[in-house]
């Protein structure tokens, strides 16, 4: 198959939530038939509520510049499916793509015909064995794995991880990883393997007694991060941070984030703590090579700047816990500048909890729709709000939703565009296409923050 047959095949295993199947059962087989790619090289996995992309993305940088061929797979995409697969930051090349997919396929139909695997996999499950395809492809040394969904039964925890994260849980996917955050954290535990490591943000007392429980279980290190880091000398420049952090025996001093907001600090310590224990696993990764990998990683659409005047952040906060993260950013940085949100929600989020803590911070809220099955419409917002904000406009296409909010900003204004990664997607699509109309906007050049 070329590429787009190749986009057409995966269009027809349907949306990535839509029919969702829990079980390693499928993408097992589909990797043996494929003569097991996912062991051709050393893997991390990172789960978690919030920060799971970001401290993977940071990890993947630090491993790249330790002189690692480094794959990482992360979920869902903004704009290409080719984003998911990223060999030392390079996404995933149309032909590459092609195939791996086309490879997986017709592993697919001949377990499928012969009656091996009852039906085709999902839509994750199906990618999944292809990134694994594509980094054996790729001759990779090691690749960092973003979990998609919980952590047990997702199709990424087929591989044996020399080291596993659990960043910060808190309340998401109810309906699939249950109601209390024991429950959530008995799913993300799953990832942890028998003596193995795992590194925990986990905060919750209660969430947290399920990860040490699971550990001791598989008789696996637990390095609890509120135990393992020590920060320090905490500088904030333009909302990136600046600390020193130590982390057992090592020292590092002057790290800088690479991602805006404080709360990104627990997600780089993270990062670096997986990175030193690697290197205690005896995994060459000079010092230097925190710093650089730090300093090189990107992670789009966190809080990510495309215009200085006024300042336009893309956010996909679309729970309560990265919408309270957000608020505290912005009473922390942005205090005394007039803010207007943008905002869009999948109807399957907590809109009413989430717009109780953002829209009271904001002069204006626009409210607009991306082309998305699940995609809540402007008036399925405002029925969910308890009551509706003073000043709140509806503009169905995100582009010109953001257009309306700049063209009443003055330069020193935010405009914070926020409430779901399909939505950012959308304006990063535009902005690449150049149908996107701001005023001293580059297209696909992100600015720096004011």
């Amino acid at each position: 198959m070329n590429y787009r047959e190749c986009l057409n095949y995966l269009a027809g295993l349907g949306q990535e939530l839509h029919g969702l199947r829990f079980g390693l059962e499928a993408v097992t087989r589909i990797l043996v038939e494929l003569g097991y790619p996912h062991e051709r090289y050393s893997t991390a996995i990172v789960a978690g509520t919030n920060g799971k992309g970001s401290t993977s993305a940071m990890l993947a940088s630090i491993l790249g510049c330790a002189g690692f061929r480094t794959g990482l797979y992360t979920s869902p995409h903004l704009v290409r499916v080719n984003e998911r697969l990223r060999v030392n930051g390079r996404e995933v090349s149309d032909a590459a793509f092609a195939a791996a997919v086309s490879a997986v396929a017709a592993a697919v139909e001949g377990l499928v015909g012969s009656g091996r695997l009852e039906k085709p996999p999902s839509f994750f499950e199906f990618l999944t064995a292809t990134a694994f395809q594509h980094f054996a492809n790729a001759k990779v040394n090691f690749v960092v794995l973003e979990v998609g969904m919980g952590g047990r039964l997702d199709a990424t925890n087929v591989t044996d991880p020399r080291v596993a994260v659990i960043t910060n849980i808190d309340f998401d996917h109810m309906e699939f990883l249950g109601p209390t955050l024991a429950a959530i954290a008995a799913e993300k535990a799953g990832i942890i393997k028998p003596h193995r490591t795992v590194i925990s943000g986990v905060e919750d007392p209660e969430a947290a007694a399920v990860i040490r429980r699971r550990a001791q279980e598989s008789r696996a290190q637990l390095l609890e991060m509120s135990k393992l880091a020590q920060i320090s000398n905490l500088h904030a420049v333009e909302g990136r941070y600046t600390f020193d952090l130590a982390i057992g025996f090592e020292h590092f001093a002057k790290l800088t984030s690479p991602l805006l907001g404080r709360f990104q600090i627990k997600n780089t310590a993270a990062a670096v703590a997986a990175a030193c224990h690697l290197a205690e696993e005896g995994f060459e990764i000079p010092r230097r090579s925190v710093v650089q990998g730090l300093r090189a990683a990107v992670w789009p659409g966190r809080l990510e700047p495309i215009l200085s005047q006024p300042l336009v952040l893309l956010d996909g906060a679309h729970n309560p816990a990265g919408a309270r993260a957000l608020a505290t950013f912005i009473r922390e940085e942005l205090g005394g500048r007039r803010l207007r949100l943008v905002y869009a929600s999948m109807r399957d989020k907590a809109i009413r909890e989430i717009s109780g803590i953002l829209f009271p911070l904001a002069e204006e809220v626009y409210l607009t729709h991306p082309v998305h099955a699940r995609a809540a419409s402007p008036e399925e917002i405002l029925a969910a709000l308890p009551s509706r904000p003073a000043r709140v406009y509806v503009e169905p296409e995100p582009a010109r939703a953001l257009e309306k909010a700049c063209a009443a900003s003055a330069a020193n204004d935010v405009v914070l565009t926020v409430g779901s990664l399909y939505l950012v997607g959308a304006i990063k699509k535009a902005q690449q296409a150049g149908t996107l109309q701001l005023p001293g906007l580059s297209g696909g050049v992100p600015a720096s923050p004011a």
